[in-house]
């Protein structure tokens, strides 16, 4: 194919870029920040130096405008909250006596105030901190975070086009605050909050930005009439506005739907769409529209969340359709880069041929740059590029590493019975109680126990070669002795062996599982500070030998009582990886399925009779319109009982999820048929428990009564308090009592403090309830 240019010239940009830095610079400045070994200047200095790397990495790699405002300490929708001066009530005074250190708590809290929630940003792994409206919420504009950056890119000679989470996304995300009334709105307070944006616009304008960027992600969702009319009215309201830079309203991650009309007559300068395959139809969309007459498009056709690379052909072909339909159209990734790895030049450990495949940041951007000159210069002028990637694509197709027969043959045979238990729960249950003896509010954990220092220590230590198998191995008993030692002393019900021998819940069984890839540097942010490498899942999976037994039965010959076998569930394995996007992801969870199948079978032959498989990425994998949710949910579901459906029925099988909305999934938790489940609650102040019973959930929950979030210790009665909140919405012989999430990524000293008030709050509460 042969592309002419483009009667205007295409510009190439990026909606956002790593926050990280290539060594983890932020996280560190950060977490030192936390605890005073780094100060409030040396961290904003460390924060000033990674942003102009980036931008100059940007501007060397051909980027003609850069983004600015996309960077964050913590997340840019808490940034949002403080730029229009929504803070809550109760971090007023930290904020006031210290802006850096209130920021913070309002994301990790103190031990005398809570954070906002934490819930998952649309179907991703980042973490947003969720904004709390009232009808008394007062906003003030304050836009000295976004003018500074714009200023810093400015000062470097670069085009730069600040990015902000746009009114009618930020107030679709919000929920009401404590005390508000649960049916409270907060898009009622858009015509409130419209002065702030024009305040905040206007300073942009003053500091030197020609466009400003207003991401509107929240319109690719299914919107009632309402809200696209409040969306109309915004667009309205802010186009008209005399006194601002030109307008550019952001979609990703999916199709815009009944929002891009509203949109493309809106008074605004230019549209960004994500033209990538999960939101093709916006290209079939536009053109029913008319396309945008005498306005900007930036086509997003470059992948922003996974990390294969683009096919370039197939990407000139989908802008030169475009080029008829917009007055400029421009060349991006379809979202901010913020969820992918920086460089794969960092990579050492992976096959040079497969290495070939993959493309994270810095390679992206280098492709948005290509297919821009492509578009605007001719085909001619990158054939040698187009050549190249045409290699790399067949070499992927052509690979036996892709495809294993085996696999296969064993996904193709499954049936309906494999993804049944033997007996419904209602008989399950009976000789479950009868062989576990578990008392009234059992009590376990979700799995994990702190990582310390030591424990990575000794993992590095055996890849570097320094200690050898046999001596990692007693370093690894002596933790999980410990571990049981500590549950035991404190009182709890279900014990787990505390995961020390795990760097990661996905990672770790992705490096024993075939058709897995790990990247050594490949760092995502997570939320905060807390950074994953998600392992790439290249070709077909299996399981060569047994990953989790020998450190589970070693658990429970320490102890009398249960010990939780623990796995990553298929979904959760699929959605905190990069998958392949050379099959469809149902066929991919139902092999990933089978091997796990494979490991649960060989737990319970070694005698464990609790295993927990956990799911908390089945909310966040679901697809963000209704209309593609039904077939998801049917594949995603079956996936969990393939993994569990071959075990005894008095084996208790166990799930967890966490931060995520979870009402939009109740139907389907109840489909996993998972004897118990516990979930993320003490942010939501229980609302889970209430949405379980309004469905009649009819199995065991334990909704979480200890943000782990948070280093916060919470006290027994406030831990009593939730699970009394709990009982009005769970019978009290279904309830189990346990933290939100596992203890990876908290101190022993909190971890045992905040346990031991845990059980202490069971035990206050069991007395409640036989007094």
């Amino acid at each position: 194919m042969t592309t002419k240019p483009a009667a205007a010239a295409a510009r190439s940009t990026v909606y956002g870029y790593p926050r990280q830095g290539p060594n983890r610079e932020l996280k560190k400045a950060i977490e030192g920040y936390w605890k005073g070994r780094v100060t409030a200047d040396a961290l904003r200095t460390t924060a000033a130096e990674l942003r102009r790397t980036n931008w100059r990495q940007l501007a060397e790699a051909g980027i003609d405008e850069v983004p600015t405002g996309d960077f964050s300490y913590y997340d840019h929708v808490l940034d949002t909250t403080v730029m229009v001066g929504a803070v809550p009530a109760r971090h007023r005074d930290a904020i006031a006596a210290d802006p850096l250190g209130g920021y913070f708590a309002m994301a990790r809290g103190t031990q005398d105030v809570a954070p906002l929630e934490m819930t998952k940003w649309f179907d991703t792994n980042y973490h947003y901190l969720v904004p709390e409206l009232g009808p008394h919420t007062v906003f003030a504009a304050d836009g000295t975070k976004q003018v500074t950056e714009l200023k810093e890119a400015l000062a470097l000679g670069l085009t730069a086009r600040p990015v902000l989470v746009g009114p009618v996304t930020y107030l679709l995300l919000a929920k009401p605050a404590p005390g508000v009334p649960a049916d409270f709105e907060p898009l009622t307070l858009l015509d409130r909050l419209l002065p702030v944006y024009a305040e905040v616009l206007a300073d942009l304008r003053a500091a030197g930005a020609e466009w400003v960027q207003l991401d509107e992600p929240a319109l690719v969702q299914d919107r009632t009439p309402a809200e696209l009319n409040a969306a109309g009215r915004a667009y309205r309201d802010l186009g008209a506005l005399t006194d601002r830079p030109k307008l550019l309203v952001a979609s990703y991650f999916d199709r815009l739907g009944e929002a891009l009309p509203v949109l493309a007559t809106a008074p605004v300068e230019g549209l960004a769409l994500d033209f990538t395959e999960s939101a093709a139809a916006n290209l079939e969309d536009l053109a029913a529209v008319g396309g945008l007459p005498g306005k900007r498009l930036v086509a997003g056709v470059v992948n922003g969340r996974n990390i294969w690379v683009n096919d370039l052909a197939k990407s000139l072909s989908t802008l030169g359709t475009l080029l008829g339909l917009a007055d400029q159209v421009d060349v991006s990734a379809s979202c901010s880069l913020l969820h992918v790895p920086l460089d794969t030049s960092a990579e050492r450990d992976i096959e040079p041929q497969i290495l070939r495949w993959l493309a994270f940041a810095r390679q992206k951007t280098r492709e948005v740059v290509t297919l821009s000159r492509g578009l605007a210069q001719g085909t001619g002028t990158i054939t040698a590029e187009l050549a190249a990637n045409r290699a790399d694509l067949a070499s992927r197709a052509g690979s036996p590493i892709t495809h294993d027969p085996a696999v296969r043959s064993r996904a193709a045979a499954v049936t309906d019975v494999d993804a049944r238990r033997s007996q419904p729960y209602t008989e399950r249950t009976a000789a479950q109680r009868a062989h576990l003896r578990l008392p009234l509010l059992p009590t376990t954990t979700i799995g994990s126990f702190p990582q310390t220092g030591e424990l990575r220590t000794a993992r590095a230590d055996l890849r570097a070669g320094r200690i050898g198998t046999a001596g990692y191995e007693e370093r690894i008993k002596a933790e999980i002795r410990e571990v049981i030692a500590f549950q035991e002393k404190t009182g709890l019900d279900v014990l787990v062996h505390g995961e020390a021998e795990r760097n990661d819940m996905v990672q770790y069984f992705a490096e024993q599982l075939t058709g897995y890839l790990a990247a050594q540097h490949g760092w995502v942010q997570s939320y905060g500070s807390r950074y994953v490498r998600p392992p790439i899942l290249v070709g077909d999976i299996s399981r060569p030998e047994p990953m989790t037994v020998h450190w589970t039965t070693y658990a429970q010959s320490l102890t009398d009582r249960p010990v939780k076998g623990m796995l990553t569930g298929p979904v959760t394995m699929l959605a905190w990886s990069f998958v392949r996007d050379d099959q469809p992801l149902a066929d991919t969870a139902r092999q990933v399925a089978l091997a796990l199948r494979d490991e649960v079978n060989d737990l319970e032959a070694a005698g464990t009779s609790v295993i927990q498989v956990d799911e908390p990425a089945l909310r966040e994998t679901l697809p963000l319109r209704a209309a593609d949710r039904p077939a998801y949910l049917d594949w995603a579901t079956e996936a969990f009982r393939l993994t569990t459906g071959g075990v005894r029925p008095d084996t208790q099988i166990h799930t967890h999820m966490c931060y995520a909305e979870f009402g939009d999934i109740v139907r389907a938790i109840d489909d996993l048929d998972a004897d118990v489940i516990s979930l993320e609650a003490a942010r939501s102040h229980m609302q889970v428990a209430r949405e379980l019973a309004a469905h009649g959930y009819p199995r065991e929950a334990g909704p979480g009564a200890y943000d782990i979030h948070s280093p916060r210790v919470p006290s027994a009665e406030e831990a009593a308090d939730l699970l009394r909140t709990g009982l009005k919405a769970i019978p009290a012989e279904r309830l189990w009592v346990n933290p939100d999430c596992g203890l990876k990524t908290r101190g022993w000293p909190e971890t045992r403090a905040s346990l031991e008030n845990l059980v202490a709050a069971a035990r206050i509460v069991r007395g409640e309830l036989s007094s």
